[in-house]
């Protein structure tokens, strides 16, 4: 019997791994999660003599098991192509004591690409299996890169439309110019008054109005999802963990069967919980530590079995992190609930009415994994300058939460664990944050002067994804309330 998917609320049908990525979200408005997580069938020593594509095969085969071997490995041919600007994809780099697995050599320079480049793949595949003859609406809201690396992904592929919402002034200005130039008929891209967590609701909810979805259905089209809510944009990040343990191993870094702890700077909670499925996949993974900016909502969950998200927004250098409702969290709460799905749908409803929810002590002790900690704006700059100055690596603002929260854990624990720490963004992305990291003197500069100036002090060729914003024309302006969100969409669509 293959993986079979459940809403983590209590719908009790099963779907296929196809069928759970074409509808992104449980009719419930549960996530879907399989049955059981599965096990490698190849041990790290095999892993290590193979490529990237040959180990996100192996990782998601165990997964994806109704999609054929040829079906699976032609989308993973399709999307680790030469749209990455290294062969390796992701490269892990040893630097100021850690090693740095970086996820952004990807077509928009944020570890998004690692997903988003197969999903429109596998979506497209899974439309095909399941004879679906309705036009796919991809429906997404983006704390900044997930629209961008989505949009990039879908733009112009048949069958499909997608429509980003993002906050207006909520995004770095790499990010906004990334998703406004964005060429391709089916895109539409559009900033709201709010922050990332109103869009995300909102987004929710047009996919829980049920006569929303009756219209849509009359005109030919349905909705998915390209955040990580969905099954398909989770299940290829497991990949780049198998990947990097592999190539530490074969470079001798790791002995086969030793420890890596791994740092992942936390908003949506999805690449952590990637992180947690590869452990529990079999790869040799220790602790799993959170790191969260000003917006530390998951470091007062880990510390104290209360999430709460009744607290102020705060905007930070870090934008892609703040995020107060962290949504692939309740993955995580539904497994250590014991698949329990009326327990989670009961704290994700007091979630819902109350903006918090607190865990039983019995959930809690299932936490063992996960250590939770947090770093300042001032902290993230300092560490950012610090790395610079003692190995000439210029990071970028969300990786340097998680390095200066790896810090913190060193100093809390005194745990010598090898660590691997993901690397989430290109700092051109965040290059007016990282330059006055570096040197107050830059605070004022143009945006592509800075950019200009990083080159130069990191030896670093600006990546082509950053060249070619540099002078396109902004094709996107349209920014809207909260509660034009769904009119929006159906204007996008003519109905």
């Amino acid at each position: 019997m293959g993986v079979l998917y459940y809403s983590t609320r209590g719908d009790k049908q099963a779907y296929t791994a196809s069928q759970a990525i074409l509808q992104g979200l449980a009719k419930d408005g549960g996530l879907f999660v399989p049955d059981a997580l599965p096990k490698l069938d190849k041990t790290m020593e095999e892993l290590s003599a193979m490529d990237y594509k040959e180990v996100a095969y192996e990782v998601m085969k165990q997964f994806l098991t109704d999609y054929t071997k040829e079906e699976l490995k032609t989308c993973i041919k399709n999307a680790y192509n030469d749209r990455f600007d290294t062969p390796a994809i992701a490269p892990t780099v040893k630097k100021a004591g850690a090693y740095y697995l970086e996820l952004f050599h990807g077509p928009t320079i944020a570890f998004k690409d690692m997903a988003l480049s197969i999903l429109p793949h596998l979506m497209v595949t899974a439309a095909k299996k399941n004879n679906c003859d309705k036009e796919i609406v991809i429906l997404t809201a983006t704390s900044g890169d997930t629209g961008k690396a989505a949009m990039a992904g879908f733009a112009d592929v048949p069958g499909t439309r997608i429509v980003v919402f993002y906050p207006k002034g909520g995004v770095s200005a790499v990010q906004e110019k990334q998703m406004v130039t964005q060429k391709g008929k089916n895109v539409k891209v559009v900033g709201i008054h709010g922050n990332f967590d109103d869009a995300q609701s909102r987004v929710k909810a047009l996919f829980g109005d049920k006569e929303l979805e009756k219209e849509l259905a009359e005109g030919g089209f349905q909705f998915s999802s390209a955040n990580s809510i969905n099954i398909g944009r989770l299940v290829p990040q497991v990949a780049y963990y198998a990947y990097a343990y592999a190539n530490l191993l074969r470079d001798g870094e790791l002995k086969d069967g030793e420890l890596l702890n791994v740092v992942v700077p936390t908003g949506n909670f999805g690449n952590i919980l990637a992180a947690y499925y590869a452990k529990n996949m079999g790869v040799p993974i220790g602790k799993l530590i959170c790191a969260s900016n000003d917006n530390k909502v998951l470091f007062d969950f880990f510390r104290s079995g209360s999430y709460d998200r009744n607290r102020e927004f705060i905007l930070t250098t870090s934008p892609s992190m703040d995020i107060l409702i962290s949504s692939n969290l309740e993955r995580l709460i539904y497994r250590i609930a014991g698949d329990d799905s009326a327990v989670n749908a009961e704290l994700m409803a007091s979630l819902s009415k109350n903006g918090k929810y607190t865990i039983t002590e019995e959930m809690a002790e299932r936490l063992g994994d996960f250590y939770g900690n947090y770093a300042n704006e001032d902290e993230t700059a300092a560490q950012i300058k610090s790395v610079y100055e003692s190995d000439g690596y210029v990071m970028d603002t969300h990786t340097a939460v998680a390095s200066a929260v790896y810090e913190k854990y060193k100093a809390e624990t005194g745990d010598t664990t090898k660590t691997l720490i993901a690397s989430t963004a290109s700092p051109y992305k965040f290059a007016r944050s990282v330059m006055s990291a570096i040197d107050s003197k830059y605070e004022n500069g143009e945006d592509f002067a800075l950019i200009d100036e990083l080159c130069r002090i990191s030896g670093v060729k600006i990546p082509a994804a950053v060249e070619e914003i540099r002078s396109a024309a902004v094709l996107h302006n349209t920014v809207v309330d909260r509660d034009e969100m769904k009119q929006t969409v159906l204007e996008f669509l003519g109905l």
